[in-house]
């Protein structure tokens, strides 16, 4: 089976499925991953920043601590 290149693709696949009876959605759930890694590859997506919301400096509660007794603490 070969993926057929859809007009407007910047980067066209050509990809060949050795494995006999693939179904069309394991197809494209392949051949999605395989376009994805290669445009993180070549450096096509870029790396969005960490929200502030999500930075652990901005946590309502501390880390759980882990260790001997501390468990035990966490009851008192």
């Amino acid at each position: 089976m070969t993926s057929a290149p859809q007009e407007g693709d910047a980067e066209a696949l050509d990809l060949r499925f050795l494995t006999r009876d693939v179904r069309a959605d394991e197809a494209a759930a392949v051949t999605a991953v395989l376009a994805t890694t290669v445009r993180e590859a070549h450096g096509e997506y870029e790396v969005t920043p960490r929200s502030e919301w999500s930075h652990p400096r901005n946590a309502l509660r501390p880390r759980v601590e882990v260790g001997p007794g501390r468990w035990a603490a966490s009851g008192r």
